[in-house]
C-alpha cells in the first residue's frame, strides 16, 4: 500500500516474509475447519481466527514502515539538522515516523502471538502476570515443560536477536513512556554541550535494528505457526466432573 507514495507496484511477498504469511493462512485453514465442524460454541477457534488474523495485518504493516523509513532515511544525506534544506528535514522526520511505527509494530506483534500461543497451548501465563509479554510466555513454557522442541527453537531465536531486539525495546519505552525518540537525542546531546550543533542520531545502525528485528518477527512466527498447524495445538476443553454412585451395601 505503501509503496504508492514513491510511484512504486504493491509488494509481492517474498523470503521470510512470505513464509510466515504461509504459516498463519495454514494455521488459519485449520481453525476454520474446526469452527466449520460444529459451529465452534465456546469460541476458542473463533478467538483463535480473530488473533490471527490480526497478526497477519500487523505483519504487513510493519513490513511496510521498515520499507518506507528505509526510503527516506535514503534521502537523509546531512549529519546535523541544521545543516538541512526544507525538503530534506521533512524526509528526516518522515523517516522517523515510519522508524517509530516499525519498533512498536514489533512488541506488539510479539505481545499478540504471546497471547496466540498462551491460548493454544493452555498456559495460563496472566496466573504469573496479569498483562504478560511474549517473553514471559516463553519463559513460562520453560517452566511447564510445555512444547519444549518449540520452546528450543524460540530461545535460539530470541537469543540470536537480543541486542537489537533490546535497543528497540529500549526507544519503544522511552517513546511511549517518557519522550519521543528524537527529542531524547536531543536532550543527550544538549547535556553535552550547548554550544554545537545537533547531530542525528545514527539512521544506519538505528534501521539496522528495525530490519533484524522484522526478522526475528517473521522466523519465530513462521516456527509458532507451523508447530500449532502441524501439532493441531488448541486449548483442551474442560474436563466435566463426573460424581460417581456410591453402590449399596
Amino acid at each position: 500500500m505503501l509503496r504508492m507514495i514513491f510511484g512504486e507496484e504493491p509488494r509481492k511477498d517474498e523470503g521470510l516474509l512470505k513464509d510466515a504469511m504461509n504459516a498463519m493462512d495454514k494455521y488459519l485453514v485449520y481453525v476454520r475447519q474446526e469452527i466449520a465442524k460444529d459451529g465452534d460454541p465456546n469460541h476458542r477457534y473463533r478467538q483463535l481466527e480473530i488473533w490471527t488474523v490480526g497478526l497477519k495485518t500487523s505483519l504487513d504493516e510493519l513490513e511496510q514502515s521498515l520499507y518506507v523509513a528505509d526510503r527516506f532515511a535514503d534521502r537523509v544525506t546531512k549529519a546535523y539538522q541544521a545543516e538541512m534544506s526544507e525538503n530534506e528535514l521533512d524526509d528526516y522526520y518522515r523517516h522517523v515516523y515510519f522508524y517509530k511505527n516499525g519498533f512498536i509494530r514489533v512488541f506488539s506483534i510479539l505481545d499478540k502471538v504471546g497471547n496466540v500461543v498462551d491460548d493454544a497451548l493452555f498456559l495460563e501465563t496472566e496466573k504469573i502476570k496479569q498483562r504478560f509479554s511474549f517473553f514471559t510466555v516463553l519463559r513460562n513454557m520453560q517452566h511447564k515443560k510445555v512444547a519444549q522442541g518449540l520452546f528450543n527453537r524460540l530461545a535460539v531465536i530470541k537469543e540470536e536477536y537480543r541486542l537489537p531486539l533490546q535497543h528497540l525495546r529500549k526507544r519503544r519505552n522511552t517513546e511511549i513512556h517518557h519522550m519521543n525518540t528524537e527529542m531524547q537525542d536531543d536532550l543527550w546531546q544538549r547535556h553535552r554541550s550547548l554550544k554545537e550543533k545537533l547531530k542525528l542520531e545514527n539512521i544506519d545502525e538505528h534501521m539496522e535494528d528495525l530490519r533484524q528485528g522484522f526478522v526475528a518477527v517473521c522466523r519465530i512466527l513462521v516456527e509458532i505457526f507451523a508447530y500449532l498447524e502441524r501439532e493441531r495445538a488448541v486449548r483442551p476443553k474442560p474436563k466435566r466432573h463426573v460424581t460417581r454412585r456410591r453402590k449399596n451395601t
